[in-house]
């Protein structure tokens, strides 16, 4: 039976952002049951009294910086004329970048404020979490093959124990979502959805 020590289990929420979620009906309707999934995750987690962190984009001016690449994000050939190719999609103290509102933060929940894909980079998240005795990360939220993989990773390297949580995460290519959740996380996590992760936090028995 598989359970959750809250004591030393950490929900890490990644990138649920307003310019992300609400730039437009799309997005609205492709993050919608991710953002509903995830206010599941944070019930049980703090009914259970386990750890949250938000990781959230904070890019600023000057924080970003031009590489050599074959494509953007969305896999669109760059232009090397492009000079702003390489900068991000939102603003670090813009409401763009704020938690969307259905997730919000509570007092004493930790918050991460990145300048690159994974949630560890130049971070303050291993210090916080070590110093707690975490040792397990829930990891949900976008983009699972771009922040979502990076953090994984750094997780892995860490030695953390991983759950990724299948139906929490999203991405605009649903192809590399379907392929990391399926051919690339299971090496180094153990990938699961929303309703056995509440499973696993409420001790083995019905969420």
């Amino acid at each position: 039976m598989e359970t959750l020590d809250p004591a030393h289990t950490c929900l890490l929420v990644f990138d649920l952002l307003e310019g992300h979620v609400n730039k437009d009906a799309q997005s609205r309707a492709r993050f919608g049951p991710v953002i509903a999934n995830a206010r599941r995750l944070l019930e049980a987690a703090r009914a259970r009294g386990a750890l949250i962190a938000f990781a959230h984009a904070d890019h600023r001016p000057g924080t970003s910086v031009r590489t050599l690449r074959d494509t953007d994000n969305r896999l669109r050939p760059i232009d090397p004329a492009d000079a702003r190719s390489h900068e991000p999609l939102l603003a670090g103290g813009t409401p763009a970048t704020r938690i969307v509102a259905e997730l919000a933060p509570q007092a004493g929940e930790l918050l991460v404020p990145k300048l690159r894909w994974s949630a560890f980079h130049a971070t303050a998240l291993e210090t916080m979490l070590r110093a707690r005795g975490t040792d397990t990360i829930v990891l949900a939220g976008g983009s699972t093959d771009v922040g979502i993989a990076a953090t994984a990773f750094a997780a892995r390297d860490l030695d953390y124990n991983l759950v990724i949580v299948s139906d929490a995460c999203t991405s605009p290519e649903r192809d590399n979502h379907e392929q990391m959740m399926a051919r690339v996380f299971p090496r180094m996590a153990r990938v699961r959805t929303t309703a056995q992760v509440m499973t696993m936090f409420n001790g083995g028995g019905k969420a």
